[in-house]
């Protein structure tokens, strides 16, 4: 299990990736990928396929899901969520592996 630290201005955002599994913890709120908010125009961009679908969210989401369990180890994962939310703006702080210390992201 890793625990990756994000601030958004002064909001604190952990993400826990435990196996393929990415849970997502602010302010005393624990969720998966199904409880992400995801926006119509930045999931069309990614996926030009699913513009003018209905269930477009459920898809993207199905889609994150299996990008998450083709990668290899865990760190590969919390790399992989690193860069994305550095591109929504968040500053990446701490990251702890299970029964280690917390150090800074590289």
């Amino acid at each position: 299990m890793i625990l990756g630290t994000f601030k958004l201005a002064s909001e604190i955002q952990e993400v826990i990736v435990r196996g393929t599994e990415l849970l997502f913890h602010q302010q005393g709120l624990v969720t998966s990928v199904e409880g992400l908010k995801l926006s119509k125009k930045g999931v069309e961009k990614e996926f030009p396929d699913l513009m003018g679908k209905e269930d477009w969210r459920k898809e993207a989401i199905n889609r994150l899901k299996e990008h998450i369990k083709n990668m290899k180890t865990e760190e590969e994962r919390m790399n992989y969520v690193k860069e994305e939310l550095i591109k929504q703006g968040y500053t990446a702080l701490f990251w702890q592996k299970a029964g280690w210390r917390p150090t800074k992201f590289k």
